[in-house]
């Protein structure tokens, strides 16, 4: 667990990519078992916020994880300052989120299917929908606000066993991750090993616990 009186339970500790990849690592049976804690952390969670500063890795790895193991499962990013999962992942970085909120894609275009496959995936049924941030955003607090986000949300509510949010970190200056966090049904910190000890573990958990959904624990990545 991460230390203090609070204590944040550790629920998966994973490898991570290689140091020289800057791609989101292909998931191992190692890391699915490793995950499997978080699966049922989830069990009834519709929606789940993944923050830290391996937020967009933790999110990739829960959501992949989810899909592997048969539930339908979609990955939204909602970083619209920085984004960064269409490059990750190999996917169309445009259109997306930003530009659905600007009236200019409709639903179906945004919806970018990935397909889990590797011998730990036998279990799933469906791909992974990914939906990328899209272009850049000046005003993602205001975008993040709008009815037409909570809209889509609920939409993907309806659509899928699982809706895995990819926030922005914790450190965000630009006032979206709270907003967010209001429409979650739990929150995940997913970490570094060198965040998850000694004054960042403290400052971390006292970060998450301004934010308005319960925490259900946390991911740490690199370790080992």
């Amino acid at each position: 667990m991460l230390g203090g009186r609070r204590k944040l339970p550790v629920l998966a500790q994973l490898a991570g990519p290689a140091p020289e990849s800057s791609r989101a690592w292909a998931l191992r049976r190692g890391d699915l078992q490793a995950l499997a804690k978080v699966g049922e952390a989830l069990e009834g969670r519709g929606v789940a916020l993944v923050t830290g500063d391996e937020g967009l890795a933790g999110a990739v790895a829960v959501a992949g994880c989810a899909a592997a193991s048969g539930r339908r499962t979609a990955l939204l990013e909602c970083d619209l300052v920085q984004p960064r999962l269409a490059a990750a992942l190999g996917l169309s970085a445009a259109p997306g989120l930003h530009e659905y909120l600007r009236w200019e894609a409709t639903a179906p275009q945004i919806l970018q299917p990935l397909v889990v496959a590797g011998p730990a995936s036998a279990a799933a049924t469906d791909p992974l929908v990914c939906i990328v941030a899209g272009r850049r955003a000046a005003d993602p607090a205001t975008l993040i606000s709008l009815a037409s986000f909570r809209h889509a949300l609920a939409k993907l509510r309806k659509a899928y066993d699982l809706v895995v949010l990819a926030g922005p970190g914790l450190d965000s200056a630009y006032g979206s991750l709270a907003t967010l966090a209001e429409q979650s049904d739990t929150l995940l910190a997913a970490v570094s090993a060198a965040a998850a000890g000694g004054r960042p573990s403290r400052e971390l958990r006292t970060a998450l616990r301004k934010l308005p959904a319960p925490v259900a624990g946390a991911i740490v990545i690199g370790a080992g």
